[in-house]
């Protein structure tokens, strides 16, 4: 596939920034912009952290201090546990998904699209939508539709993404992919309806909002997916394939609009149709683009550092398809400081909510950051 200009879909940014020209070498900082919004992050690598002795802790922290710190821990533990959270939150969006996807005719094409839609993982994206409507005021109830149609999107993309004619991948999520079960065509399809049927079911099963809301989140949702989201990233990234000038400004571009847009997609969704306000929704938008990189820096990483069997998908596909990725870049221990920055980044949009309510999405970030597969 030819491409030309590619380079006008790319914003230019200042990579490496050095103080002044002393002997000393300045610590190289990475500034990268995000072409969603224009927002920029520094990415200073780290400083090895000096040893503080015990003497000087107890210096500064009384044992009241401490105690206190203590209790405040133990609370939090007590009352939000992650695991638990996951478990109920994936059980009530795979039946949503079991209910909402029936097996009917014609039953081949329904076939393919449960095939794919139930296979498992982590539901990380219909989680978000979730906490962040919870977050603003809303319900799991309202935000289950959002929720369902972000994953049957989200699922299109992966059974299209695993093509001959993208990918070309045979593996996904443990078992076969799409095309290799139902074949191209079947495949092609399932996706396509799977899409289609993504933004009915948004339009139709969601309860006790405001029209005027539903039909802001379809708007988001669309803008997420299309030409300016997702579909931009693919089609870049499918360009750079090969390139031997690629730099972390065009990778910014490819995954802000390949994985963080429906990343974004998701837990606008959930902000919006929970009754956020602007500033709310803005808040979380940023949180979602940080956490949206942050997914694809640590899923670089896994590919060079996990094995198929490991990850449940093909291990070294973008060193064999010659893809441009952050280890690449950066190497892996510079990727992984990378990773951190953004999760704390991303955390730090959260201020200033309630902290009980917020617990969720911090630790889906902590999820997303430290992910093993």
């Amino acid at each position: 596939m030819s491409c030309v200009n590619l380079s006008t879909w790319v914003q230019t940014c200042s990579m490496f920034n050095q103080a002044g020209r002393s002997r000393s070498m300045s610590t190289p900082s990475f500034q990268i912009l995000h072409p969603l919004k224009n927002i920029p992050i520094s990415f200073i690598p780290p400083k090895r952290r000096r040893s503080i002795s015990s003497v000087s802790v107890s210096a500064v922290l009384t044992k009241e201090d401490t105690l206190r710190e203590e209790e405040e821990s133990e609370s939090e533990a007590r009352t939000f546990n992650f695991k638990t959270y996951m478990l109920q939150k994936a059980n009530s969006v795979n039946q949503a998904l079991d209910a909402a996807v029936s097996l009917k005719d014609p039953r081949k094409i329904h076939e393919a699209m449960r095939y794919s839609l139930l296979a498992g993982g982590k539901r990380v994206r219909p989680m978000l939508c979730i906490a962040a409507c919870e977050l603003v005021g809303g319900t799991e109830s309202i935000a289950m539709p959002a929720a369902c149609s972000v994953e049957m999107i989200h699922t299109m993309s992966l059974i299209h993404d695993d093509l001959p004619c993208m990918d070309n991948d045979d593996l996904r999520r443990g078992k076969p992919t799409n095309h290799k079960v139902f074949g191209e065509d079947v495949a092609v399809l399932a996706g396509d309806a799977l899409l289609a049927f993504s933004f009915e079911h948004i339009a139709v099963s969601t309860e006790g909002v405001p029209p005027a809301r539903i039909l802001r989140a379809i708007g988001e949702l669309a803008r997420s997916i299309g030409a300016e989201g997702l579909v931009a990233g693919q089609v870049v990234d499918i360009c750079s394939e090969g390139l031997s000038d690629v730099g972390l400004e065009h990778l910014e571009f490819i995954h802000l609009h390949k994985t963080a847009a429906l990343l974004e997609g998701a837990v606008v969704l959930g902000a919006i149709l929970g009754g956020g306000s602007n500033e709310e929704v803005e808040k979380l938008r940023n949180f979602a683009r940080y956490i949206g990189l942050l997914f694809q820096v640590v899923d670089d990483i896994l590919d060079v550092t996990k094995s198929s069997q490991e990850l449940g998908k093909t291990a070294g596909k973008d060193l064999v398809a010659d893809k441009v990725t952050y280890p690449k870049l950066m190497g892996v221990e510079k990727s992984r400081e990378f990773a951190e920055k953004l999760n704390k980044d991303a955390q730090d949009q959260l201020a200033g909510f309630d902290a009980e309510k917020a617990a969720p999405l911090i630790a889906l970030a902590n999820y997303i950051a430290h992910r093993q597969n």
